[in-house]
């Protein structure tokens, strides 16, 4: 390999490592049927006169595998929460219990489960595009390192790297989305 060209690939991986952390973020979004902590992390609550997150409000719990309780710290903030969780599109009808919120998960109808469905596979797809432009950035330095007088032998050297990279993230992007799919479809 060239002496003079240097691609750095520990940039483009943590790039690619980005989007796969990116996809599990927006895959624990998604509700499954069972209950998960992570599913409240998008909510925000109006606590002390700013944007909360749920989670710095009150202790937030999985007690059985279709439950989620609040056990939130500041009696004043319990109708807050619950108005938080009722306008965040979650589709739970939280249940107060004293300064206890209980969330129980419905059933997902086979309809709903598609559409979990789709939306993951479109998580997935951008999670794709975001490997694929970190690849094309790679390319084009390589493309540059060439132009300024890198071998093509060297050239096809980094571009086989860069490459082989994309391909296990992919991989990697695929294998996940499955999973999430058979998650989701699961009665």
């Amino acid at each position: 390999m060239s002496d003079d060209f240097m691609l750095d690939t520990d940039d483009l991986q943590r790039r690619m490592d980005g989007a796969m952390a990116n996809l599990k973020t927006e895959f624990a979004s998604l509700r499954t049927g069972r209950a998960s902590a992570s599913m409240l992390e998008p909510v925000m609550v109006d606590a002390y006169g700013s944007m909360t997150p749920i989670n710095q409000v009150g202790t937030v719990n999985v007690p059985e595998p279709r439950m989620v309780t609040i056990n939130v710290w500041d009696k004043g903030l319990v109708g807050k929460v619950e108005k938080a969780i009722r306008e965040s599109g979650l589709g739970i009808n939280p249940q107060l219990n004293g300064t206890i919120i209980m969330l129980p998960i419905p059933e997902l109808n086979e309809e709903r489960r598609r559409e979990l469905s789709k939306v993951a596979g479109s998580y997935a797809e951008n999670a794709r595009v975001s490997v694929r432009n970190v690849r094309r950035d790679g390319m084009d330095q390589i493309k540059k390192g060439k132009a300024d007088g890198m071998s093509e032998d060297d050239q096809k050297l980094w571009e086989a790297e860069v490459q082989e990279m994309t391909d296990t993230y992919i991989k990697a992007v695929d294998a996940a989305l499955e999973t999430k799919q058979t998650e989701i479809m699961q009665v």
